[in-house]
């Protein structure tokens, strides 16, 4: 099933159940008001939202309206964490080579993780604001999963039983402030601003043979200023899937109910021509894009995101249909 979550002048919003093919929708409110309720009690519920989607689809709910993606909230406004890792290495290693620095060896066998902000998570429409242009904004197309609760020290075959709903994200960077933070030793903070999400949220089983080993095997678009700049594949090289990050998450500690943890940058290898790297599948973010131009030209030439710069973040099923909807969203000034 498809889940959203309306704007209603709450912190939480009202849940909407939405068509496969995301042309209706329907509130949710007899069965569950928010989506953390859901989660809450999701054996007892998810069987009702299940058969609300399937009056939905059959055309037969007696109040369904046409859904609006820009009346979203992220699927989840405000979540217990969001534990954003970094499983596509290539984008590690595509930074650390433009850098002249080695991956170290950890790196392919202990997943990397940051705790995020998770009280003020962003609909898919809602603009990326920033005090300053010259923070250097950056786009960061990922996916994310929504998980029940994950007991201390579960493994990873067992931690993906938890995975209870799929979406996009758009993890924005600030990547001039991050490099000073980092030096600190404590990871970030001021270089990781509000992070925005899908429309919708999916269920595994609406990705059919899409998802598989923890890993959604489709491709990942990024469009920006309207021109479409990644067509990155998502599945082949995530060096760990969903199911590897919940357990590093839960390695020490419980993972409750509507816990949001994310893939980071979708990011794919070169390939060789005429014995040179080229990059046929683009980028997902522009720090890789710059990555490579150090690595081809010895210094970038991409500058980051400006106010009124657009992105769009998009990912469609093996029908050819947009499975969770688009981000789409516009750099804009804090005013004060």
């Amino acid at each position: 099933m498809k889940l959203a979550t309306y704007k209603d002048g709450s912190r939480d919003g009202q849940l909407v159940v939405v068509s496969r093919d995301l042309s209706t929708a329907h509130y949710a409110t007899g069965i569950a008001s928010k989506l953390q309720q859901a989660l809450d009690d999701w054996n007892f519920l998810a069987p009702q939202l299940q058969d609300l989607y399937t009056t939905l689809n059959q055309g037969k709910a007696r109040h369904a309206f046409p859904f609006d993606p820009e009346r979203c909230m992220a699927p989840l406004p405000r979540a217990y964490q969001w534990a954003d890792g970094s499983a596509y290495l290539n984008h590690v290693e595509l930074v650390r080579a433009s850098r002249n620095t080695e991956v170290p060896s950890s790196f392919y066998t202990d997943p990397l993780m940051y705790q995020g902000g998770s009280d003020d998570l962003l609909g898919p429409c809602d603009p990326v604001v920033c005090a300053n242009e010259a923070f250097g904004i950056d786009f960061e197309a990922e996916i994310a999963v929504i998980t029940g609760d994950v007991p201390m020290q579960t493994p990873a075959d067992d931690a993906i039983e938890a995975v209870r709903l799929i979406m996009l994200a758009n993890d924005v960077s600030l990547r001039n402030l991050i490099p000073n933070e980092l030096a600190k030793g404590f990871g970030f903070l001021q270089g990781k601003p509000a992070t925005a999400f899908s429309p919708v949220a999916v269920t595994p089983d609406e990705l059919g043979e899409a998802w598989k080993g923890g890993r959604v095997h489709l491709t990942m678009q990024c469009t920006w200023n309207g021109r479409k700049v990644g067509m990155c594949e998502a599945g082949p090289e995530m060096t760990f899937h969903f199911g590897q990050l919940i357990a590093h998450l839960c390695k020490t500690r419980h993972v409750r109910a509507g816990s949001i943890v994310g893939s980071g940058t979708v990011s794919n290898k070169s390939v060789q021509v005429k014995g040179k790297p080229q990059w046929p599948k683009g980028y997902s973010c522009i720090a890789e894009k710059r990555a490579i131009e150090t690595i081809q030209d010895g210094q970038p030439s991409t500058e980051y995101m400006k106010y009124g710069d657009t992105i769009r973040i998009e990912m469609k099923g093996l029908n050819g249909e947009s499975v969770f909807g688009v981000i789409e969203q516009e750099v804009v000034p804090l005013l004060g």
